[in-house]
């Protein structure tokens, strides 16, 4: 059952763009995120630098990625019916401190010299295996902590944190690696764990009632089920795939652009994942602001077929400032899609199919985009051009949703 603390501050002290802020525990949970997740963007540059450093390999990129994509492609329909059935609160608590923990270990192995990329593929596959269980509690999470009232705002709201992370994360780290190596942004990172960990223990919830019991399998059948013909959420999760298996490949392969196609360093690679987080968050306050008035359905078309196109002019510019914009502006369109998608299916979905069905949403936006990079950076050292492969990905992204949206006209009225 859906259970919304009773706001603690009145309506008429916060802005509109706010307000799911008048939820104490989603105040906590906000600031906890925000600190937290500016410390996984830093880890996030880093790790992608010091595995180019180490390998010079536009394939061992993609092999990372897809290191961490592989346990989420492999857990997370499972993990949704776990979280179903447990406290999403204490769950978030151990994913958050494992996270912390193989943060803490990355860090001491680059620090004392002893790194070296199969350490760095081991900690994505554990990572990925606690994001498999994080991400799907994280996303049905929200509902809890604000009602269905506040959904939209308070999934606007986390994108904005996201990407504010997103826009100072990777500048920091690129300063940090540029001038004294990529461990210090990882025991950042750890050190980031602690705020969201104390945020998750000073939540005030009422006490967690397990569902009936029942076999996970039969669980994850009933979910897979609803999906099946549920046809407005099975649009929403195709067109989804098509953006993160086919049009996010570029995000492990930033490493590359920056070094040998724009010409720059690992503060040219901040820059890049700044701005990009920029247009992002620029797209999450929009939605915060103006979410319930917008034609929600024709803006996730909009956004859906523009991202696409402005990675294919992205990969054709060799002008770092203009690359800049057009990873801003591509920010703003994926965001606007994800967070579009992920608040109507919020909306469609009832209550006890939740986690199961956001764990179908985090396998598609977290364990396929990896892969797509994989195969993405291996092509490009079979073919010797990044770029040419990034922009191929990309108009078949493309084409996946005109598909569709063609033979599902009805999202436009959602």
């Amino acid at each position: 059952m859906t259970v919304s603390p009773s706001p603690t501050v009145t309506d008429a002290r916060l802005p509109q763009f706010l307000r799911a802020l008048r939820h104490r525990n989603y105040r906590l949970f906000f600031i906890g995120q925000l600190i937290s997740l500016t410390g996984t963007w830093m880890q996030s540059v880093a790790q992608g630098w010091l595995v180019l450093r180490l390998t010079d390999s536009p394939a061992l990129l993609g092999i990372v990625a897809a290191a961490s994509s592989l346990p989420v492609l492999l857990f997370s329909l499972q993990a949704g019916t776990v979280v179903d059935r447990v406290s999403k609160q204490k769950l978030l608590l151990a994913t958050q401190v494992a996270a912390m923990l193989l943060a803490i270990s990355l860090a001491v192995l680059t620090i004392s010299g002893l790194i070296q990329v199969w350490h760095i593929l081991v900690m994505a596959m554990l990572l990925g295996f606690v994001n498999a269980f994080d991400a799907p509690t994280r996303q049905s999470f929200t509902v809890e902590m604000v009602g269905r009232e506040d959904l939209l705002n308070a999934i606007a709201l986390n994108s904005s944190i996201f990407n504010a992370a997103r826009m100072i994360g990777p500048a920091v780290a690129g300063l940090l690696v540029a001038l004294i190596g990529e461990g210090p942004a990882f025991a950042l990172n750890a050190v980031s764990f602690i705020f969201v960990i104390a945020s998750l223990l000073m939540m005030r919830l009422p006490p967690f009632t397990a569902p009936k019991a029942s076999r996970s399998s039969d669980q994850l059948k009933e979910g897979l089920r609803y999906i099946k013909q549920e046809r407005r959420v099975q649009a929403l999760l195709i067109q989804a795939m098509a953006i993160s298996l086919f049009c996010f490949v570029h995000i492990p392969l930033l490493p590359v652009f920056a070094r040998d196609v724009l010409g720059t360093g690992a503060a040219g690679l901040g820059a890049l994942s700044s701005a990009s987080g920029f247009g992002a968050l620029i797209a999450a306050l929009i939605l915060a602001q103006l979410g319930d008035k917008l034609r929600r359905g024709r803006l996730l078309i909009f956004a859906a077929l523009l991202y696409p196109l402005l990675m294919i002019i992205f990969t054709t510019t060799r002008l770092l400032p203009l690359a800049m914009l057009l990873i801003g502006v591509a920010g703003w369109a994926g965001v606007t899609t994800m967070a579009l998608t992920n608040t109507l299916i919020q909306a469609l979905v009832p209550d006890a199919l939740r986690g199961r069905v956001m764990s179908v949403f985090t396998l598609i936006l977290m364990g396929m985009s990896p892969m797509g990079g994989l195969a993405a950076g291996v092509l490009a050292e079979m073919v010797g051009s990044v770029p040419l492969v990034v922009a191929a990905s990309a108009v078949i992204g493309w084409a996946i949703i005109i598909v569709v949206n063609w033979r599902a006209p009805f999202l436009r009225q959602l």
